[in-house]
Parts: C-alpha cells; structure tokens; sequence
C-alpha cells in the first residue's frame, strides 16, 4: 500500500530479524507464541487509514439505533441470558478485509464484529518487538497505536477498562483450560502488565452469590472479571464441570458482560449499511433470487472461521434446522497486495480494536491487530509450509 516502503523493506529483510523476534518471544513468556507470527509488520497509507476510521466511525454510530433489548430477546435463549447488569461493552473488534476495488486500488470492506476481548496486551508487544528486532522499519512517521496513544497511554487506559476501582488481586482474567489455548501468549501479556491472575473457569469457587479463587493458598474474592471465554467453546466442552455459569446471577462485575458477545456480532450485520459493508441477509430470509455463488455462508456465534462454507448452496442451506442463527454475506475479493520474500503475495485483514471511555461515554480507537494469508480464507492453521503469514500489526502512516 506503500510500495516504497514496502520495497525498502523487503530489500534489506534479513532472516536473522525473524528470529530474533521469535527468540524474544520466548525469552519473555517462557514458551513459543501458539499461533505463527508473520515476517513482516503492514504498512497502511494515509488514505486507506481515513477509510478504515470512517467506516468504523459509521458502523459504531449505527449501533446505538439499534434496539439491542430485542436483539438480546431475538438471539440469546433466556436461560443464557445474564441477570447482572449489562453496562456498556466494554470492547470492540471491527474486522475488515483489504480488498480489490474493481479500479486497480484496496478498499476495506468489513467481515465481522465483536463486542469481544482480543489480545489487547500482545499487539503492543508485538508493535514493539518489531521496532527493536527489525532495523528495516522506519522510525518516524508510522505508529500502531491509534488516537495519539503510546505505550504509557495506552497501557493506562486499557488497565482502567479491564481493573475499574478494583484492587488486582480481585480481579481475574477467566478461561477454560488457559494453557491450552492459542491465545495464551495474550494471558500472560494481560497478567505481567496488570498483575492479575488468569484463572480456568473449571478453578472458580461459589458460595452463594460470590465468587473465589485460590491465591498463593488463600481464597481470593473475585469482583471482577476480564472474561475471554468463548461461548461456542464452552458449549463443545460437553462434560466440563464448573462451580458456576456465565449466566448465574452473581456478585461480580463483567468486562465484558457476556450477553455483548451475543448482541455485537455478524447478528446485526444485516442491519448494517454502508459502502465498505458488503450485503448481507439472515439465512431465515433472504431473497429469493439470490445469487449463492456471491455470497458466504457463516455461522453468527463462532469463531476462527468455524463453521463457515464458503460455497454455499441451496442443497446445504436445506439441511439447516436453525437458519435464525446463520448469515449470508456478500463474498468479498482479499487483494494480494502485500509483496513479499516468496513467490506470493499474501492477503492482509486489519482488526480495529476499540474500548469504552467512560471519560468521552464512547468507545475509542487504541490498536490493531493484523493477520496475513496465503489462502481463501484469512486462517493460517491449514497453512503450515507457507510463510510471511499469521499473526501481525500493521504500522498506520501518520
């Protein structure tokens, strides 16, 4: 998107930089990141930034005319529902994919959103042990930082969302089974810059209403909780026992209350309208005449692609018993614009991370998180002989 820097970039490359990467990688956390890192950070214009911020700008103003207590009566079963106040949601993932615009340039056009917790803590991280293990990258003139923050900033206003008044001992990250997920990296990133424990769902004590976990021996009171627990995986767990459920009426504050999962998902995408917005419908209505070969079908409350069929047929849609809980969205065409050291191009889609600013009573910009791909689909678990893939930042031209 920059070809110059780009090309400087890719020239000077030196596989040594990779390593040393990954090297500290492991020298910090003790263990390898479980999902592959890329070889090269993105590098954003100007002009393709100021599109991105204005579709996110148009798409966070459409979500408060949307009468979210139906949304939750519509898509979340009332036996899931949580009786502990909702607040605001306290996070916010736009994804877009960087797309071929029909006139030779890049156009983002979004793929999902999620009022959900992503790995706030690693990107910055990442951001930063790019800038000290790769000399190639320009010093001045880019950040990954988004609304003027920095490292003390930015550290400082993600530690307000997620801590609150609370003291951090009373407050813990929840996961089921934490070390074996693939995000893990991001758990002991949240732990070491706020000083709270991650803790397994399965670990959790009740009494009552209340909530506790054992800390150096002692039983801890729970007030809060950063939950990362993901409903689709619990579900899969069919014989997890746990002292507790998302949904009990309980004495703890939620960041982020778990019906928000639910209610800012591809659920509302149909409701949604603007140009970097590609056409979607409820797979319970959709038009007729409705060309499927255009369009993607996906599942609303998964993640990491599962359950995605990418082409759809009418034959398959008849053979779903829940079509409420399906989309079809308007296929989108990724643009191979990132040059690389290989014979191809990879395949870039940005996620704009936003949280709640009780301060401005809005959700604000603070991150990105970047992946690249080789494949159909951004999703590099299939691709294990490619590289300049995985999990990336991308640095916005200022």
């Amino acid at each position: 998107m920059i070809p110059k820097i780009r090309e400087e970039f890719n020239a000077t490359y030196k596989e040594v930089y990779y390593n040393n990467l990954l090297k500290h990688i492991v020298d910090t956390f003790k263990e390898p990141s479980a999902f592959r890192i890329s070889e090269t950070p993105v590098f954003i214009s100007k002009a393709v930034k100021k599109e991105v911020e204005e579709a996110c700008d148009s798409i966070i103003s459409q979500l408060w005319k949307i009468d979210f207590p139906e949304i939750r009566r519509k898509f979340i079963p009332a036996e899931l529902q949580s009786p502990v106040p909702m607040g605001n949601p306290h996070f916010l993932a736009i994804d877009f994919g960087l797309c071929e615009d029909g006139k030779g340039g890049i156009t983002p056009q979004l793929i999902e959103l999620q009022a959900f917790p992503t790995l706030f803590f690693y990107q910055p991280f990442l951001g930063e042990a790019f800038m000290q293990h790769y000399p190639n990258i320009p010093k001045e003139g880019f950040d990954y930082y988004l609304n003027g923050l920095d490292k003390k900033s930015y550290t400082e206003k993600v530690r307000k969302v997620i801590l609150g008044d609370e003291k951090p001992e009373n407050v813990i990250l929840l996961e089921i089974f934490p070390e074996k997920q693939k995000t893990r990296i991001d758990f002991w990133s949240t732990k070491k810059a706020l000083g709270i424990e991650v803790v397994c769902m399965t670990k959790v004590l009740k009494e009552g209403k209340k909530l506790f976990y054992m800390k150096d021996g002692t039983k801890t009171p729970i007030h809060r909780i950063y939950n990362r627990v993901i409903y689709d995986e619990l579900e899969r767990l069919k014989d997890l026992k746990t002292n507790f459920n998302l949904n009990d009426d309980l004495d703890v504050e939620w960041v982020t209350h778990p019906d928000w999962f639910f209610m800012i998902s591809k659920c509302i995408m149909p409701m949604l309208e603007h140009k970097n917005i590609p056409k979607s419908y409820y797979l319970s209505d959709f038009p007729a005449e409705l060309d499927l070969n255009k369009f993607v079908l996906k599942p609303l409350f998964s993640f990491a692609g599962q359950g995605v069929d990418l082409h759809p047929n009418q034959e398959a849609i008849n053979t779903i018993s829940d079509k409420q809980n399906y989309i079809l969205q308007q296929k989108v065409q990724y643009a191979p614009l990132i040059k690389t050291n290989t014979p191809k191009n990879s395949k870039v889609e940005l996620r704009m991370l936003y949280v709640w600013s009780d301060e401005e009573n809005k959700l604000t910009p603070v991150i990105n998180l970047t992946r690249m791909s080789k494949g159909e689909m951004i999703n590099v678990s299939h691709q294990v002989d490619e590289t300049w893939i995985g999990s990336s930042i991308s640095f916005f031209e200022k």
